[in-house]
């Protein structure tokens, strides 16, 4: 490691960005490998803000780059900031290319003094907007009304803008400041507040020269339609460049139809039971990525059925149904998507051999989660694990090895031991359950752990994201 260049060491570290705990175990090697994972930890300081201490160190280490009469004057304003901080070695700040003011919020408002939080606001804010910074991602609170965009440097800072999380209650003023800088914004995280119909985001969104990602989450479902309707227009412009959508209100126009080369596509109904029928036309030929949570099922299984063949990440949650639709849906899938390799869905005992033939033609299956019947159908139905563990065993294509599992009633010991013997001479496999609560599942979870069968295991589903496995 010490012999490779620092462009191949910097590829490493950049693969480890998200794992500060290594990333600070190898800051005290020497110099050139603290040079180079410093900028990283510094590129977005914010994700690793995990309580009121962590968010306080970090606000002293933000102040410590003021000039000494600015430290001195806060330090005797605020007694919560400490003066044991030495100005840094490193302008840690140069090297952020996150901006987010609603972690600054939070951080000042934990000083909790606030008669004087202006102060110590137009500090911080002057601090990161100057000719020494360049952001690519810009988070931008609620109401938010400071007029960033004339602050000396916010040319240059915002020039190179490529991610802007905002709401519709921001202030007419700095978006219009913001639009004459920021033509590049190819990631769009809108929050769409009642009553805060602001038009100006439709100017910001028709300013862009290539839109690729679009957030838009809806606050109230009964929001202005004549103001969603102007929204999704200025996006349809975007249409050919458009690859992933997100929302979780169905939309006012045909938006999604003019979407031909959409890759990725999340839905989220919210629980407000909206049809989606107009779904059941739509063809996304190069769709890559469908989650969807609520959305009925009928409509689903028409979506995937006008797809090209591209889907490998499948998530349907949240929705009740039927064995019939239970079983179109499954159809869908392995009729549809030979490229699968990420499965979250509903199975219903009745549709067990369904889910054989999904095994079979879908080859490349690498991860399948499976919500059963008794969390979503009916709560005192018997599970038949035995028959499912030796379909899993028998039909599972050799590169499925990550299984999480959604139930009420666990599966009895016994079971679960045939379920790892069958198993031997496979993948090792990552399992996730909900807890087991009982001592003799553990031990033996940990004899096949030992034994190389089970590679990890964790029983709290809730403790990762659906595709990101233990």
């Amino acid at each position: 490691m010490s012999k490779l260049n620092s462009d191949v060491l910097y590829l490493i570290f950049k693969e480890l960005q998200n794992d500060k705990k290594s990333l600070c175990s190898c800051l005290s090697v020497n110099k050139t490998w603290c040079e180079i994972i410093i900028p990283i930890l510094w590129n977005n300081p914010w994700k690793y803000l995990k309580n009121r201490s962590k968010k306080l160190s970090l606000l002293n280490i933000i102040v410590s780059h003021l000039s000494k009469k600015s430290r001195d004057n806060l330090f005797q304003r605020f007694k919560i900031l400490t003066n044991s901080y030495q100005r840094p070695l490193f302008n840690y700040i140069s090297f952020c290319k996150h901006l987010n003011f609603n972690e600054i919020k939070e951080i000042i408002n934990n000083i909790d003094e606030n008669s004087e939080i202006l102060i110590i606001k137009n500090e911080i804010i002057n601090l990161f907007i100057n000719d020494n910074t360049s952001f690519t991602h810009l988070y931008i609170p609620r109401q938010f009304d400071y007029q960033i965009h004339l602050i000396p440097g916010a040319k240059r800072c915002f020039s190179e803008l490529q991610f802007l999380s905002c709401n519709t209650s921001i202030n007419d003023t700095v978006l219009t400041g913001l639009m004459e800088i920021c033509k590049s914004i190819k990631e769009l995280d809108l929050s769409i507040e009642k009553d805060s119909n602001n038009y100006k985001i439709v100017e910001l969104i028709e300013s862009q020269k290539k839109l690729l990602n679009i957030h838009v989450l809806v606050n109230r479902q009964k929001s202005n339609e004549p103001f969603c309707e102007a929204l999704e227009n200025s996006l349809i412009k975007h249409a050919n460049s458009i690859q992933y959508f997100k929302t979780n209100k169905q939309p006012i126009t045909k938006i999604l139809l003019s979407f031909v080369n959409l890759k990725r596509l999340e839905l989220d109904d919210n629980f407000n039971y909206m049809t989606w029928n107009y779904l059941e036309n739509l063809s996304l030929p190069f769709l890559q990525n469908l989650k969807a949570r609520g959305v009925p099922i009928k409509v689903l299984a028409s979506l995937i059925e006008n797809t090209g063949g591209y889907l490998n990440e499948i998530k349907i949650e949240g929705i009740r149904h039927d064995e019939i639709n239970n079983k179109r849906i499954i159809q869908a899938i392995y009729q549809n998507c030979p490229n699968l390799k990420y499965l979250k869905l509903l199975f219903i005992n009745s549709n067990i051999l369904e889910l054989e033939k999904l095994l079979i033609k879908c080859q490349y299956l690498k991860g399948l989660y499976i919500i059963f019947e008794d969390v979503w159908v009916n709560y005192y139905v018997r599970i038949n694990w035995d028959y499912l563990f030796k379909i899993l065993t028998k039909s599972s294509p050799t590169s499925l090895f990550k299984f999480k599992f959604y139930y009420i009633n666990a599966p009895e010991l016994e079971i679960l031991k045939l379920f790892f013997d069958d198993w031997k001479g496979r993948h090792p496999m990552l399992l996730q359950t909900m807890l087991l609560k009982r001592e003799d599942y553990y031990d033996l979870i940990k004899k096949y752990m030992a034994e190389g069968i089970v590679k990890k295991f964790n029983d709290n589903l809730y403790a990762f994201e659906d595709f990101e496995w233990i």
